[in-house]
Order: structure tokens, then sequence, then C-alpha cells
């Protein structure tokens, strides 16, 4: 049976990016013969101090000590006929353990942000002058395999690394389930999801928000999830704790969800996961019209694009006014997903990689 050793830096179902990039394939690698193993740097004990502000001896601690959990992954590695690194096998600019790797097994690199930029949490700026940008190429150039979560993405890994396959950040449409009968309340919940990272994207359109606010007092409710702590004066948010036990529910409260981004190029390597769960919930979704996103979206079929405060304004009125329409819209994103986005319609892509390694 061949084994495969993922490299990541956290536990399973704690990291996004993890959970839609390999973990939902996991039971179907198994089935198709595959052993496999995870081996994290950041456990469950080390979260509550790794992206909190301040405990930099903690955090200078974690460091030190991925490194020797990646030599004892480096020792055993001729033990695995496949090595999966999602990201990065340390968190700190060095490849020096993705070169070693490359020598002694098959090594698959997978990535789904621009990662080659420099994008740190406001919690550990101050380790950023451990990040190299560098890294990502290097990192590519030493897998026998890349899989990338868009073009945009691929493009920049194929310069480096000639075979490389897109395979874009998956739902698992049997998880993420419509249930209509968490919405159609009194109040119309517009709803966005994220971390600590990226609230800074839902302050985008904010003064959209207050406006529409303003049009429709008593009717509008403003849910964040992932941000307990988040409020603000002139918005009715509601703030909830991001659990894999609620979050499906949690989703299916939004009447309209929202995906606000910057127009940069670190955005231009994101994945569209945030649109894509709502959508797979069968919630109307308004996302920024940039990167895959406008891949994703048809423009008034399966949800909506915005580039303007304007268009902001008017997509999401659009959808308060219209039941019938968030219904339509919801019903077609949903569709999207489970034809092209969904782990169903991807699972034999991976496979096919993992046994281009074997041959």
């Amino acid at each position: 049976m061949p084994k495969i050793l993922f490299i990541a830096d956290h536990r399973l179902n704690r990291s996004p990016s993890q959970r839609y990039r390999f973990e939902q394939y996991l039971n179907f690698f198994q089935s198709k013969g595959f052993d496999w193993e995870l081996s994290e740097i950041i456990s469950e004990k080390d979260d509550l101090f790794f992206y909190r502000r301040n405990n930099y001896l903690r955090k200078a601690f974690i460091l030190m000590k991925s490194i020797f959990i990646r030599w004892k992954d480096l020792r055993r590695a001729k033990n695995f006929d496949v090595i999966f690194i999602q990201r990065e096998a340390l968190l700190i600019g060095s490849s020096f353990f993705e070169k070693r790797f490359y020598k002694r097994s098959k090594v698959v690199f997978d990535f789904d942000d621009s990662i080659w930029l420099l994008d740190t949490s406001p919690e550990n700026k101050k380790f950023e002058f451990l990040k190299n940008p560098d890294k990502t190429s290097i990192n590519i150039r030493h897998a026998h395999a890349v899989i990338a979560g868009n073009s945009f993405l691929a493009n920049y890994a194929i310069k480096y690394n000639k075979n490389t396959h897109v395979i874009p950040t998956t739902i698992d449409a049997n998880f993420h389930v419509p249930k209509p009968e968490l919405r159609n309340r009194e109040k119309i919940v517009i709803g966005w999801s994220g971390s600590i990272s990226t609230i800074k994207h839902f302050e985008i359109i904010i003064p959209a928000l207050i406006q529409i606010q303003d049009k429709y007092p008593n009717l509008i409710e403003i849910h964040v999830i992932g941000q307990e702590l988040y409020a603000h004066s002139n918005l009715n948010i509601i703030n909830k704790t991001w659990s894999s036990n609620t979050e499906v529910d949690d989703l299916n409260c939004f009447d309209i969800g929202i995906m606000p981004l910057p127009n940069d190029e670190w955005v231009k390597g994101k994945c569209g996961l945030k649109g894509l769960s709502y959508m797979a919930c069968g919630v109307p979704t308004v996302m920024s019209n940039i990167g895959v996103n406008s891949e994703i979206i048809k423009h008034g079929k399966n949800g909506y694009l915005a580039s303007t405060y304007e268009e902001w304004v008017d997509c999401i009125i659009t959808l308060i006014e219209n039941i019938e329409l968030r219904k339509q819209i919801g019903d077609n994103g949903r569709q999207t997903v489970l034809e092209h986005y969904s782990v169903d319609a991807h699972k034999v892509n991976y496979l096919e990689v993992l046994n281009s390694l074997l041959k």
C-alpha cells in the first residue's frame, strides 16, 4: 500500500487551507489504496499563543520545535512514497527541508495563495524578517509535481516547474448543504466569514453596508463569523465564533453572502473559498470582481460581481428586494459548485497526480 506523508502547519480540521486543499480527500485516497500520515508543527496548545499578540518567547520556542519535527520527518521520508507539502515545511524562510525531501521521495507541492508575496498577520508582523519571498519558487523547483489552486498561481509555478496542475480549492458539497429553513426570518442577514487576517477585507465595504442599513432600518442584520470580538459602532453586527460543528448552520443563516477583496497581487492568487462555501449552501453571493472570482461567477446568473462602491450597494439591494431572485441565484450558485468546485468533481484529478508519481 503506497504511503503519503502530509507536511502542513496545523492539525486536522484546523486550517481552512488544509481542509479545503487535501483533508477533504483523505478518505477517498484511503479508499483507493493509499495510507497516509499528517505531520503538523503547531499543536492545539501552541495555537493559544501563536496567533495572538506578544508571546514572543513562546512563538520562538514553537519555531525551534518545528525544526526538530521536520528533522524527524526527514529521517523517515524514505518510508513514504509521496511527501505532500502544503504551502511550506517551516514557517520561516528556509527551504532546507523541501530540498532534502526532494532527494528522498516523490514530492508534491500544493499552494492556494500568492505566498511568494509577504502577507503576515498583524500579530506576527515582527517576525516578517524571517520570511523569504524567493522560498516559493525554490520549493516549486524542488517538487516532482505542483498543484496550484487557480490559473494565476499555475502561471507563476509553471515558470519553475513544467509538471504543474490546476486543481481548484473545492467544497465537500455533501457537507456544505443548503438549509433554507434557517433563512427567511424577520430580518435579512448579510453575512461574511473569515479570520483575523482577513477582517480588513470585510472593512472595505463598511460604508456600503452602512448606506444599506440606513435605507432599510430594522430590516438588516450583519453576521460576522470568525471574529467574535469584532464590532462597529454604525453597524448592527452579530458575531459568531467559527466552529466546524456550527459552520454550515451559521452560513445557512445568511440571506446574502459577501466576499469583498482589495485589488492587489496577493488577492489575485486567492481561490474564492469564502464565496464557494456560501454558494454550496445555496446562499446568493456577491464577490469582488477580481482574480478567480470572475471565473466562478457569471454575473446575474449564479451570483454577482462588484468593483465599485455603487456596484456593491446596487447588487446587495437587488437581492434584498427580491426573495425569489435570492433563491434562484442561490440554487444556480450551488449547481456551479457541484459541477466545477466540489470534491466529487476533482477527486480523480488528485488521484491522477499521485498515481503519476508512483510509475
